[in-house]
């Protein structure tokens, strides 16, 4: 066994050994260095060494789930989401799920957990649940359904308060592997770091993943507290090589990086990067103008520089934002339908303002209008200020003068009850058009019959007929080849939308048969009569735009969203949309708020080490001094102006 370990890399060597000894620890690997591949060689090597042993291994999305249990199939290997893991091994400890969920929404310090506006809860109050609490991608928390967040809270108080449970889940598995430990909440690291030490029991948790790629808020970036060489603390490896990008793309990373990890090429002759036993050189291009017009620079590069812009299997375009790509991509319509209602916006500020207030008035029979008048009454002046719109809010309204009409008539009650994210527009966003969609979307049921709608139309026209016909809803009315005719016709006929809006395609695709309008869409007619009026005086060709983006038929993605992706071309663009979180020209002049800066270089790392082979940035009119800095790291030959 220990000759077997002498051919597998060093670094996983080292893991084994920490394994053998018992101690928790780290894998810390920069972007492109083979991670997974580490995780799936440790994971067999257990297997191989400790057949008897359960091991389990978490990760973040359902993708990454599906790639290790194809690359490891063994009986005693449990592989799931972090959200699924915990759920599936605290759901039968019902009276201690109640428990816990009571105390937290009782909690004055706590108030992540509300059930019922703030009002003490009983204790038996989920025993007439006949199902008790259950996990769904929905919250109803009166009725003991928790959601995602919620049962972070819940499992951690739940292994804090009952130690029980800790050493049940370390006796069923000897070895728990967290993959990208950064994304993963810091709620989570304490149950498996802090409340697992409240059991006397023995197992080992192992950790993969990089620092410098924690690009989202709710990850706890680093276990820099956790680190040590003491045998209860967590011991680091770091793997320096790099598989996935060109030299030059892993020079410039390096020049980003903050946590002392300096790359090299791997040695693998094998690895993507290496050609004939020879690291990759790549390109990388800074390319800037105090022309805003990106189709220039595509020019450039698809006509002088021959890169594959115009393949979105190939190529990637990524903006900071979905709002910088709406226009872009051309479902700006929709995009400000779900993202900038300034009247929503208005009512929200009314509620705030009601609340901030103390106002007790009961204005479940009133109309919009009517609260808005009533609280106007008896006042002038200067406090009428938190009752008016905002100026933004009021140039909204006053190109929206309809709309306005109809949000005053709404019962205020029911008006309150309307809410709007773009996550419920652009969630699911596929890479590229084989990826899966992943569990749990958040888009509503308006955009999801829309998606049902045109996954008939893009099946029909792409000649995947069986599909087809299992999807459209013609198919229960198909006994004859007559019928098959008829529903060729039908089909061909909502195929050409023409200028038709989306109301009148959905009323069509109904008629003909082919998606017919069921119960969740009738009820966001009715519940949501406000959103849906917008949406369905849209052209049902920007909807076909939107389904083009959100499909991965299109270059554009978001920074975010590439994350765990690699392709051949990149081209990122250093535009921050007006969102504060991030500051590019600070960046470069390695400037402002340090929490700003540090959120900014992650996502640029992100960025840059998606590319293997080509890498653009463009940045829209810098300063002479970003420019600077862009010539001493991306070298003064491969900044360009245009």
């Amino acid at each position: 066994m220990a000759q077997k370990r002498l051919t597998l890399e060093t670094e996983v060597q080292s893991v084994l050994e920490k394994i053998d000894a018992g101690r928790n620890f780290l894998l810390s690997g920069g972007a492109g260095s083979g991670k997974t591949y580490s995780l799936v060689q440790v994971i067999k090597q257990v297997l191989t060494e400790h057949p008897e042993v359960k091991v389990a291994c978490m990760t973040y999305t359902n993708a990454a789930v599906r790639e290790i249990e194809q690359r490891v199939d063994h009986k005693n290997l449990t592989v799931s989401t972090i959200h699924d893991f915990l759920w599936d091994n605290i759901q039968h400890f019902q009276k201690e799920l109640k428990s816990c969920l009571i105390g937290l929404a009782n909690d004055p310090d706590e108030k992540r957990i509300q059930i019922d506006d703030g009002d003490h809860i009983p204790e038996d109050y989920f025993n007439a649940q006949p199902d008790g609490i259950q996990y769904k991608e929905f919250l109803r928390l009166k009725e003991g359904i928790i959601s995602h967040d919620e049962l972070l809270i819940l499992a951690n108080k739940l292994f804090e308060k009952y130690p029980k449970i800790s050493k049940i889940l370390k006796d069923k598995f000897k070895y728990i592997f967290i993959d990208e430990y950064q994304d993963t909440n810091s709620l989570v690291i304490q149950i498996f770091l802090e409340h697992f030490k409240k059991s006397d029991k023995k197992n080992v948790i192992g950790f993969f993943g990089d620092a410098m790629q924690s690009i989202y808020d709710d990850g706890i970036g680093n276990l820099d507290f956790y680190k040590g060489d003491n045998d209860d603390q967590v011991a680091e490896i770091k793997k320096t090589q790099n598989r996935r990008n060109p030299e030059k793309v892993i020079s410039l990373a390096n020049l980003l990086r903050t946590d002392g990890i300096t790359q090299i090429p791997s040695a693998d002759p094998a690895a993507p990067n290496m050609i004939a036993g020879v690291v990759k050189q790549g390109n990388i291009k800074f390319i800037h103008s105090a022309n805003d017009d990106f189709k220039r620079v595509k020019d450039y590069l698809k006509n002088t520089l021959s890169w594959p812009i115009d393949d979105p299997a190939k190529t990637k375009e990524l903006n900071l934002t979905h709002n910088l790509i709406a226009d872009k991509a051309e479902f700006r319509t929709l995009m400000d339908i779900y993202d900038r209602d300034q009247i929503l916006s208005y009512r929200n500020r009314i509620k705030k303002y009601i609340k901030d207030k103390g106002i007790t008035d009961d204005f479940s029979a009133n109309t919009f209008g009517e609260v808005i008048d009533i609280l106007k009454q008896g006042k002038s002046g200067a406090a009428l200020t938190p009752i008016n719109p905002t100026a933004g809010m009021q140039t909204f309204i006053n190109g929206h003068t309809a709309l306005f009409n109809i949000a005053l008539a709404y019962n205020y009650a029911a008006f309150l009850k309307i809410y709007v994210d773009k996550d419920q527009l652009i969630d699911d966003k596929k890479q590229s058009q084989e990826e899966e969609s992943r569990k749990g979307s958040k888009r509503d049921n308006l955009i999801k019959h829309l998606f049902k709608i045109q996954t008939n139309i893009d099946l029909y026209t792409n000649k995947q007929y069986n599909e087809f016909l299992r999807a459209t809803d013609f198919r229960t009315q198909i006994t004859s080849i007559e019928d098959k005719r008829k529903l060729k016709r039908n089909i061909e006929t909502l195929m050409n939308v023409g200028d038709k809006t989306i109301e009148e395609v959905i009323n069509e695709a109904h008629e003909l048969g082919i998606c017919l309008i069921d119960e969740p869409l009738e009820r966001f007619m009715r519940d949501k009569k406000y959103v849906y009026d917008r949406v369905k005086e849209v052209k049902y060709k920007e909807f076909q735009k939107l389904y083009d983006y959100l499909e991965g038929h299109t270059p554009f993605s978001t920074q975010h969203k590439t994350k765990g992706t690699e392709f051949h071309t990149i081209l990122v663009i250093l535009d921050n949309g007006g969102w504060n979180h991030y500051n590019f020209a600070n960046l470069f002049l390695n400037s402002g708020t340090p929490s700003v800066l540090a959120r900014t270089q992650k996502i640029f790392y992100v960025c840059c080490t998606r590319a293997m082979e080509n890498l653009c940035v463009f940045f829209h009119n810098p300063s002479v001094q970003v420019i600077d800095k862009a010539k001493q790291w991306f070298g003064d030959e491969n900044v360009i102006s245009i």
